[in-house]
């Protein structure tokens, strides 16, 4: 099923905290994760194709949003017991693959995705330096066998974000494989 972001946050919304585990059970918190110049929270997981069509690029992509004291983590909300393709040893093996230096975390009660508006994967928030949204919106405009991934759109809105311009409005919502919602725990805003 094809997914879109809700826009649930809205610019200048303050962050949904959170402690989650990674495949090693080590719990994070988004406070001990926060770059000195912003944020990138990524909801995503192993076997969607658009994230596997933009893995490589990710971290390529993140590698130099670090250079550039913004952090990443990645959150994987899928239900791994429908979808054990995405659990914690495919997990790692996946993110050493695609050079991927950032904690990968797993929202097992799929709280953290509901508190975002998390409705895709991948879906991504980019917080400036307080925690606050500064843009939820799409990698790019490629798609699995449309384009080679390149992050032009979210490497706009960090490039501005790091200009001190005020937020993008004219956002194009990311789009992927709806995130794989446990039965009975489907948000509100779920195939809407």
């Amino acid at each position: 099923m094809l997914a879109f972001s809700t826009f649930t946050l809205k610019p200048g919304d303050k962050a949904p905290g959170f402690s989650l585990p990674d495949a090693d059970e080590r719990f994070f918190e988004l406070d001990e994760l926060r770059g000195i110049n912003g944020t990138l929270v990524v909801f995503l997981c192993n076997h969607c194709p658009y994230v596997i069509h933009l893995a490589r690029q990710l971290g390529t992509f993140t590698a130099a949003a670090a250079a550039r004291d913004i952090k990443t983590v990645a959150i994987n909300a899928n239900d791994l017991i429908a979808y054990p393709q995405d659990g914690p040893e495919s997990m790692k093996a996946f993110a050493a693959a695609n050079g991927w230096d950032f904690p990968y975390l797993i929202d097992e009660s799929q709280q953290v995705a509901k508190s975002y508006g998390a409705a895709c994967t991948p879906d991504f928030f980019l917080l400036d330096a307080q925690l606050r949204l500064y843009y939820a919106g799409q990698f790019d405009d490629t798609r699995p066998n449309k384009g080679v991934a390149a992050g032009t759109d979210l490497q706009s809105a960090v490039d501005a974000l790091l200009n001190g311009a005020p937020p993008p409005v004219d956002v194009f919502p990311a789009s992927g494989c709806s995130i794989k919602w446990k039965p009975g725990l489907e948000p509100l805003y779920f195939g809407r």
